[in-house]
C-alpha cells in the first residue's frame, strides 16, 4: 500500500530481457529511504518487489510480462526517469490517498497547459475507466496522488502545483505520452458493486 506521495525520482540504468520478463535497474539518486530485498516499491505507480540491493546503491526489479503489457514500464530505457515511493508503514502519515500500485490502465496525454500559475494536463483514459473518474475525486497518475480538476466527455483534467512539478516526472509529460493510471479504491469498489447489481437485475435475480 502507498499514498501517492513521490519520495524520489530515479533514473533507469538498465532495462534488459530476463527469464521473468525484463530486469529493471534504477539509480534512486538522492532517495533517503533504504529499501531491503523483498520490499515493495512503487515505480511510476507500479508495485514491484525489490531484488537484493546492489553494492552501488542501485535497485533491481524483475518485471513480468503481464506488467509489461499493461503499464508503461515496458517502454522504459536507460536514461528514463521514474517516480519512486516506498510502501506505507504502520504509523506513517497518510498525506495522499490509499494507492495499491495496481495500475488499472494506460492513459494518453491529450493536452498540456504550461502557464506559470496554471499548469494542467488533460488525460484520455481507457473508455471503461471513465466510470472511476469523479470530479474532485482522487486518481493516481504515474504513481502521483492527484485530485481530478474536471471531467468532460472521455477526458479528465488535473492541475499541478509547483511542488509536484519539481518533485515528480509529471513536468516532462508531453502531448501523446502514455501514463499509468490507478483509480481510487473507493470508486473502484462502488463501480464493481453497481456493475454486479446491474448483472443480477438483467438476469432477473
Amino acid at each position: 500500500m502507498f499514498t501517492g506521495l513521490v519520495e524520489a525520482v530515479g533514473v533507469v540504468t538498465d532495462a534488459a530481457p530476463s527469464p521473468a520478463g525484463r530486469r529493471l535497474v534504477i539509480d534512486p539518486r538522492r532517495w533517503d529511504r533504504s529499501p531491503r530485498a523483498g520490499d515493495s516499491v512503487s515505480v511510476s505507480g507500479v508495485c514491484l518487489t525489490l531484488l537484493e540491493p546492489r553494492s552501488d546503491g542501485s535497485l533491481a526489479f524483475d518485471v513480468v510480462g503481464e506488467t509489461l503489457a499493461k503499464t508503461t514500464l515496458g517502454s522504459l530505457a536507460p536514461g528514463g526517469h521514474v517516480n519512486l515511493e516506498g510502501s506505507l508503514r504502520a504509523g506513517d502519515e497518510l498525506g495522499g490517498h490509499f494507492v495499491q500500485g495496481h495500475v488499472d490502465g494506460v492513459g494518453r496525454i491529450t493536452r498540456v497547459q504550461t502557464e506559470e500559475q496554471d499548469w494542467r494536463l488533460t488525460i484520455e483514459p481507457p473508455d471503461w475507466m471513465m466510470d472511476l473518474v469523479v470530479p474532485k475525486g482522487s486518481i493516481t497518475v504515474e504513481g502521483v496522488s492527484l485530485t481530478i480538476a474536471s471531467v468532460e466527455g472521455g477526458h479528465f483534467e488535473i492541475a499541478l502545483i509547483p511542488t509536484t512539478l519539481e518533485r515528480t516526472t509529471l513536468a516532462t509529460l508531453r502531448e501523446g505520452d502514455a501514463c499509468n493510471l490507478e483509480g481510487d479504491i473507493l470508486a473502484k469498489t462502488v463501480a464493481h458493486l453497481l456493475a454486479r447489481r446491474a448483472e443480477r437485475d438483467a438476469a432477473g435475480r
